[in-house]
């Protein structure tokens, strides 16, 4: 195990692996899947699908490979001429009906056509079964494309799973654990054996039982491969929900808060661009500008932004100097196209902070919203913070930002009292409208938003009460017991904001991710020993197992060689990721001496998160 005293000079000899060799992969699996159709063909996507496409894959590639045409799969009939048509779907029993329903359309026509359905990133049974239904089974040819964690940034992985969070912890639909067990196996394929494993939830177990599964039926030989990752965390989103309903308040966390970014690209308004088109915009590493901001509090951004377009005028200005042929050649082919990145780059951003705080400026009470999450997370005010969410309802302001606080109020408190919950609850439904009923049965079962209930003596021994009454006196105070333990909301103006030393300032120095804290602790403790009252506080279960696998891939003890990937860690949220917990992890790294690799089903917001419990 790493130690935990490095510093950020020992992360310039660390490395993390090359992830982008996952993006070769998967292309090369596409280009195979086209060629399998030699005839010219239609391209019908699912919308979910079509921006990890993006990822993968661009239009010319596609069409260099037999592609005429590209469709977004709706429900309607194709009026298509090529003689192929290849369909990249979800599984999902809606699509497999709209495609049956198509190809039952061409056949009226008497259109004859090649059909491959490519379901991505497994085929299900009861997507056959409704095309046998259907009377369409025998005309389509059926495969896989096993496309699993796509690679968004330089240390970002995500399977784009939106529905996982719902899938899983609302619906106990295990469908997708095979497919984060593969992706993890793939990963340990390609960049060696994990040695230290640990995880914290019910689906993280299921995921490493079924990556040890895998991992059997492939055989027991011993990977020869260098490994370059030391440690792997599974987190479920469930043991930590308070961080993703928090307002973030880093520079790419609010940009996701406020235009929202999907598999990394960001569609940025007029007022932005000021253009009357959106704008669609890659968000990665590869712009230099966002790299150097993406991490910041939003109020140390202004001032980089002035640093850089200073820097950028006296680039321009300094080719309205040169007075030879020489150096206006060397000017334009050495400065003059990276000063015209670079001013393009302080636009973008400079516009996309602009829009977030005329966001905030025109929603006057953003400070008060702020200032009644950090009340919450601090267990202070809270009849004011009653207060602010239902004038919140009450102005009807959105259904998703109203029903955020409110989960949040319950999770920070452990449950509302039954007075206010129902105060809350029937306030919402006046506003919004009843069909929200299923709504709020959706997060009680999520324990999102709960009401406290009572302890029921009538028919239980003395022993029974005296226990059950502690197991709810545990309950309701297990969020102020894991603050008070784990340090997770530091004291006020503890946090330098401009030059961070806390992981709470993703939150304004208000609030830790508990997710993040734990990490650090486990780091710190080399496992899950010596946080025996913290796993009682937590939902699920806690574990850990470690490999008898060194960097050569031979055998060393537990406690490992000092060697660069030993302090390597990949983090792997189930549920989802926001970009606050990255951006901590981030500065741990860099204060520890860390390199973190993120790999997740999707990378959510607390608006995406309730928007998806929403749907049925």
């Amino acid at each position: 195990m790493a130690s935990n005293d490095g510093n950020s000079s020992e992360t310039t000899d660390i490395r993390l692996p090359d992830i982008k060799v996952l993006r070769l992969l998967a292309r090369e699996l596409l280009v195979h899947l086209l060629e399998s159709i030699q005839v010219p063909k239609d391209l019908v996507i699912d919308p979910e699908l079509m921006r990890p496409l993006d990822r993968i894959a661009g239009s010319q590639l596609l069409k260099a490979h037999g592609v005429n045409k590209i469709y977004k799969l709706e429900p309607k009939n194709m009026d298509t001429s090529s003689q192929g048509r290849m369909y990249l779907v979800r599984p999902t029993i809606q699509n497999a009906k709209l495609i049956a329903d198509q190809m039952n359309a061409d056949k009226k026509h008497s259109k004859s056509k090649i059909y491959k359905i490519l379901y991505s990133p497994k085929r299900m049974f009861a997507c056959d079964m409704i095309m046998e239904e259907e009377g369409v089974y025998e005309e389509g040819i059926y495969e896989e494309f096993r496309l699993d964690l796509i690679p968004l940034d330089d240390d970002i992985l995500s399977l784009e799973i939106l529905d996982f969070f719902k899938s899983f912890f609302l619906d106990g639909d295990q469908t997708w654990i095979q497919t984060i067990a593969s992706s993890i196996v793939n990963l340990q394929n390609l960049f060696g054996t994990i040695p230290n494993v640990y995880g914290m939830g019910k689906c993280s177990k299921n995921v490493h039982d079924m990556v040890k599964n895998l991992q059997t039926l492939e055989g027991s030989k011993q990977s020869t491969v260098k490994s370059e990752i030391g440690h792997m965390f599974l987190i479920d989103r469930d043991e930590d929900m308070v961080t993703p309903l928090c307002t973030q308040t880093t520079y790419e966390g609010l940009v996701d808060e406020r235009y929202g970014i999907q598999c990394g690209f960001c569609e940025l308004p007029e007022i932005v661009m000021g253009k009357e088109v959106l704008k669609k915009v890659l968000l990665t590493n590869e712009d230099i500008l966002f790299e150097a901001i993406r991490n910041r509090h939003i109020s140390n951004v202004f001032g980089f932004f002035k640093e850089k377009a200073q820097e950028v005028k006296g680039g321009f200005s300094k080719g309205r100097n040169v007075n030879t042929v020489t150096e206006m050649k060397d000017f334009v082919s050495n400065e003059l196209k990276d000063l015209k990145q670079q001013y393009k780059s302080v636009t973008i951003h400079m516009g996309a902070c602009e829009g977030i705080m005329a966001q905030t400026s025109k929603q006057h009470d953003f400070q008060e919203q702020l200032q009644t999450e950090h009340s919450m997370l601090e267990g202070n005010n809270l009849k004011d913070c009653y207060t602010y969410i239902e004038e919140q309802i009450i102005r009807q302001g959105t259904s998703v930002a109203s029903l955020r606080l409110c989960c949040l109020l319950s999770l920070t408190q452990n449950g509302l009292p039954t007075r206010e919950f129902r105060a809350l609850q029937t306030y919402y439904l006046h506003s919004y409208g009843h069909e929200h009923l299923l709504t709020f049965n959706n997060l009680k079962r999520l324990g999102m938003f709960t009401e406290q209930t009572t302890v029921e003596v009538s028919k239980m021994s003395a022993l029974d009460v005296k226990t059950k009454i502690a197991e709810k006196a545990l309950k309701r105070t297990a969020f102020r017991l894991l603050c008070k333990r784990l340090n997770l909301i530091p004291k006020m103006g503890e946090v330098n904001l401009r030059s961070p030393n806390d992981m709470s300032f993703v939150f304004s120095g208000a609030y830790t991710p508990l997710s993040c804290k734990i990490i650090e602790q486990v780091l710190i403790k080399q496992g899950w020993s010596g946080l025996d009252e913290i796993r009682k506080l937590l939902n699920g279960p806690c574990f850990e197992e470690h490999h008898a696998v060194s960097a050569k891939g031979s055998v060393h003890s537990r406690a490992g060689a000092n060697v660069p990937s030993d302090r390597v860690i990949l983090v792997y949220f189930l549920g989802g990721c926001t970009f606050a917990e990255m951006a901590a992890l981030r500065l741990l790294g860099k204060l520890k001496g860390y390199k973190f690799l993120f790999a997740t089903t999707a990378i959510i917001t607390g608006q995406r998160l309730l928007e998806s419990v929403r749907r049925r």
